[in-house]
Protein backbone atom coordinates (compact mmCIF):
# COMPACT_ATOMS: atom_id res chain seq x y z
CA UNK A 1 0.00 0.00 0.00
CA UNK A 2 1.33 3.44 -0.91
CA UNK A 3 1.11 5.25 2.43
CA UNK A 4 2.46 8.47 0.93
CA UNK A 5 -1.02 8.99 -0.58
CA UNK A 6 -2.29 9.53 2.96
CA UNK A 7 0.32 12.08 4.11
CA UNK A 8 -0.79 15.65 3.44
CA UNK A 9 1.72 18.47 2.94
CA UNK A 10 0.68 21.63 4.78
CA UNK A 11 2.75 24.69 3.88
CA UNK A 12 3.65 27.31 6.49
CA UNK A 13 2.46 25.33 9.50
CA UNK A 14 2.93 25.84 12.40
CA UNK A 15 4.80 28.90 11.20
CA UNK A 16 5.96 30.40 7.88
CA UNK A 17 8.66 28.39 6.12
CA UNK A 18 7.74 25.02 7.66
CA UNK A 19 6.33 22.24 5.47
CA UNK A 20 4.27 20.10 7.86
CA UNK A 21 3.70 16.43 7.00
CA UNK A 22 0.18 15.77 8.30
CA UNK A 23 -0.68 12.15 9.10
CA UNK A 24 -4.34 12.94 9.86
CA UNK A 25 -5.63 11.55 6.52
CA UNK A 26 -3.75 8.31 7.21
CA UNK A 27 -5.24 8.04 10.70
CA UNK A 28 -8.73 8.61 9.28
CA UNK A 29 -8.44 5.62 6.95
CA UNK A 30 -8.67 2.31 8.83
CA UNK A 31 -6.82 0.32 6.17
CA UNK A 32 -4.00 2.85 5.81
CA UNK A 33 -3.66 3.24 9.58
CA UNK A 34 -3.49 -0.53 10.02
CA UNK A 35 -0.92 -0.79 7.24
CA UNK A 36 1.18 1.94 8.85
CA UNK A 37 1.17 0.20 12.25
CA UNK A 38 2.03 -3.10 10.58
CA UNK A 39 4.90 -1.43 8.69
CA UNK A 40 6.23 0.15 11.90
CA UNK A 41 6.17 -3.25 13.60
CA UNK A 42 7.94 -4.91 10.70
CA UNK A 43 10.58 -2.17 10.56
CA UNK A 44 11.34 -2.48 14.29
CA UNK A 45 10.95 -6.26 14.65
CA UNK A 46 14.66 -6.82 15.29
CA UNK A 47 14.85 -4.35 18.20
CA UNK A 48 13.37 -6.70 20.86
CA UNK A 49 11.66 -4.22 23.16
CA UNK A 50 9.83 -5.00 26.39
CA UNK A 51 7.79 -1.78 26.15
CA UNK A 52 6.80 0.84 23.60
CA UNK A 53 7.16 4.52 24.53
CA UNK A 54 5.05 6.90 22.42
CA UNK A 55 5.95 10.56 22.24
CA UNK A 56 3.17 13.14 22.60
CA UNK A 57 1.10 13.66 20.63
CA UNK A 58 0.94 11.63 17.42
CA UNK A 59 3.55 9.22 18.75
CA UNK A 60 0.90 8.22 21.30
CA UNK A 61 -1.38 7.09 18.52
CA UNK A 62 1.19 5.02 16.64
CA UNK A 63 2.96 3.86 19.80
CA UNK A 64 -0.16 2.62 21.58
CA UNK A 65 -1.39 0.81 18.46
CA UNK A 66 2.04 -0.74 17.96
CA UNK A 67 2.30 -1.79 21.63
CA UNK A 68 -1.05 -3.55 21.31
CA UNK A 69 0.02 -5.24 18.08
CA UNK A 70 3.28 -6.43 19.67
CA UNK A 71 1.68 -7.46 22.97
CA UNK A 72 3.80 -4.95 24.91
CA UNK A 73 3.07 -2.31 27.53
CA UNK A 74 2.92 1.36 26.61
CA UNK A 75 4.74 4.31 28.22
CA UNK A 76 3.52 7.84 27.50
CA UNK A 77 6.25 10.42 26.97
CA UNK A 78 4.39 13.65 27.68
CA UNK A 79 4.86 17.36 27.39
CA UNK A 80 5.60 19.30 30.59
CA UNK A 81 3.01 19.26 33.36
CA UNK A 82 0.82 16.43 32.07
CA UNK A 83 1.98 13.59 34.35
CA UNK A 84 1.36 13.17 38.08
CA UNK A 85 3.99 12.25 40.64
CA UNK A 86 7.75 12.18 40.20
CA UNK A 87 8.91 12.65 36.62
CA UNK A 88 12.13 12.80 34.65
CA UNK A 89 12.46 15.86 32.37
CA UNK A 90 14.40 16.64 29.22
CA UNK A 91 14.32 19.87 27.23
CA UNK A 92 14.85 19.86 23.49
CA UNK A 93 14.84 22.07 20.43
CA UNK A 94 12.33 21.67 17.62
CA UNK A 95 12.87 22.91 14.10
CA UNK A 96 10.60 25.81 15.09
CA UNK A 97 11.00 26.24 18.87
CA UNK A 98 11.76 24.56 22.19
CA UNK A 99 9.83 22.26 24.53
CA UNK A 100 10.14 19.85 27.47
CA UNK A 101 9.26 16.16 27.63
CA UNK A 102 8.54 14.15 30.77
CA UNK A 103 8.44 10.47 31.66
CA UNK A 104 6.89 9.20 34.87
CA UNK A 105 9.46 7.79 37.28
CA UNK A 106 9.28 4.33 38.79
CA UNK A 107 6.41 2.73 36.88
CA UNK A 108 8.51 0.04 35.17
CA UNK A 109 11.58 -1.79 36.42
CA UNK A 110 15.04 -0.45 35.66
CA UNK A 111 16.68 -2.21 32.75
CA UNK A 112 13.48 -2.61 30.73
CA UNK A 113 14.10 -2.36 26.99
CA UNK A 114 12.07 0.42 25.35
CA UNK A 115 11.21 1.16 21.72
CA UNK A 116 10.65 4.91 21.16
CA UNK A 117 7.87 5.72 18.68
CA UNK A 118 6.91 8.99 16.99
CA UNK A 119 5.15 9.98 13.80
CA UNK A 120 7.95 12.09 12.28
CA UNK A 121 11.72 12.28 12.66
CA UNK A 122 12.81 15.80 11.70
CA UNK A 123 15.83 17.32 13.49
CA UNK A 124 16.04 14.50 16.04
CA UNK A 125 15.54 16.70 19.10
CA UNK A 126 12.36 15.01 20.27
CA UNK A 127 13.71 11.48 19.95
CA UNK A 128 16.99 12.51 21.58
CA UNK A 129 15.06 13.94 24.55
CA UNK A 130 13.00 10.73 24.78
CA UNK A 131 16.20 8.68 24.76
CA UNK A 132 17.65 10.83 27.56
CA UNK A 133 14.43 10.37 29.54
CA UNK A 134 14.60 6.60 29.15
CA UNK A 135 18.20 6.62 30.36
CA UNK A 136 17.33 8.85 33.33
CA UNK A 137 14.61 6.36 34.27
CA UNK A 138 17.09 3.47 34.11
CA UNK A 139 15.57 2.08 30.93
CA UNK A 140 17.39 0.94 27.81
CA UNK A 141 16.29 2.62 24.58
CA UNK A 142 16.78 -0.16 22.03
CA UNK A 143 15.78 1.98 19.07
CA UNK A 144 13.24 4.28 17.51
CA UNK A 145 10.47 3.69 14.99
CA UNK A 146 8.92 6.55 13.03
CA UNK A 147 6.39 6.64 10.24
CA UNK A 148 8.02 9.55 8.38
CA UNK A 149 11.66 10.61 8.28
CA UNK A 150 12.53 14.03 6.85
CA UNK A 151 16.05 13.20 5.71
CA UNK A 152 17.10 16.74 4.79
CA UNK A 153 16.76 17.84 8.43
CA UNK A 154 19.44 15.39 9.62
CA UNK A 155 17.68 13.86 12.61
CA UNK A 156 19.18 10.40 12.10
CA UNK A 157 22.71 11.83 12.12
CA UNK A 158 21.98 13.77 15.31
CA UNK A 159 20.92 10.56 17.04
CA UNK A 160 24.12 8.82 16.00
CA UNK A 161 24.66 5.09 15.92
CA UNK A 162 23.74 4.47 19.56
CA UNK A 163 20.00 4.63 18.77
CA UNK A 164 18.97 2.53 15.77
CA UNK A 165 16.25 4.31 13.81
CA UNK A 166 13.65 2.55 11.68
CA UNK A 167 11.52 4.67 9.37
CA UNK A 168 8.69 3.57 7.11
CA UNK A 169 8.63 6.57 4.75
CA UNK A 170 11.50 8.90 3.86
CA UNK A 171 11.17 12.33 2.32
Amino acid sequence: MDLTRYIADVADFPQPGILFRDVSPLLADAVAFGAAVHALGAAAADLEADLVAGIEARGFIFGAALATRLGRGFLPVRKRGKLPGEVHRASYALEYGEDVLELRAGIVPAGARVLLVDDVLATGGTLDAARRLAQAAGLVAVGAAVLVELEALGGRARLGTSLPVRSVLRY
